[in-house]
């Protein structure tokens, strides 16, 4: 259950969205938490060496290996994690994390 003990609703990919937009994933077969703070989104804009919104936009809609690590690696520190390990994951399932993470947030 979420921290301030309400039920949680689930993302069409099945993963729990919490009262601050985060989202439940599995990564490896380990269920993990993604959101998009403010402080993902600055490391997001630092990550992809972008200025803006409108610029880190448009940068990811065509990420290389190492900017989904990067998105990854910011969306999971959102999530709670103080140094999360990206390096292994399966880029389907990075994808996948990433999207839920950023649909979550407009929720």
């Amino acid at each position: 259950m979420p921290p301030s003990g309400r039920r949680a609703a689930l993302s069409p990919q099945g993963g729990e969205i919490g009262a601050r937009g985060e989202a439940g994933v599995m990564l490896g077969g380990v269920r993990r938490r993604v959101c998009l703070t403010l402080g993902a989104l600055a490391e997001i804009e630092t990550g992809l060496g972008v200025e803006g919104l409108t610029a880190a936009a448009e940068r990811m809609k065509a990420l290389s290996a190492r900017d989904l690590m990067v998105v990854l690696a910011a969306v999971l520190r959102g999530g709670g994690e103080f140094e999360p390990t990206v390096e292994a994951v399966d880029p389907r399932e990075a994808a996948r994390a990433v999207a839920a993470a950023f649909e979550a947030a407009v929720r």
